[in-house]
């Protein structure tokens, strides 16, 4: 199950507890104190979806040759998968244009999110979030 960083406790805590965090600005997605890049908002629905399946078929042909121990399908398939997030905009070039850096795969605490993501309270409850190093 994959996990998501409680942002009172500071512990990971699964994907069914918790709610999708995003940053402020709509750019990043925070899994763990990390910053993962959404997709480009601009793509039309039926482009993203598209390319959203594309990258499902890619990584499934990553499990198939991994499982088949097959070298060159494996890089063939990587390939089709890094395309894929390249088209969603999720890697290379920025999808935003007011020329403000990547921080794609930055610990938030390591970034300019840092301080507002520690002033996150879970839920009325009145406690901070706590900075991960």
């Amino acid at each position: 199950m994959c996990q998501v960083w409680h942002p009172r406790i500071g512990k990971p805590m699964s994907r069914r507890g918790a709610a999708t965090l995003t940053t402020p600005d709509s750019r990043y997605l925070i899994v763990r104190g990390r910053l993962w890049r959404l997709s480009n908002p601009q793509l039309a629905e039926p482009q993203r979806q598209a390319m959203v399946n594309q990258l499902m078929d890619a990584r499934r042909l990553v499990k198939a040759a991994k499982a088949a121990n097959d070298a060159a399908s494996l890089r063939h398939a990587r390939a089709q998968v890094q395309a894929a997030k390249v088209a969603l905009g999720e890697r290379g070039p920025v999808w935003w244009r007011d020329g403000a850096p990547d921080y794609n795969r930055h610990l938030v605490s390591n970034s300019p999110y840092a301080d507002w993501f520690d002033t996150l309270q879970d839920e009325g409850d009145g406690q901070q979030g706590a900075r991960r190093s």
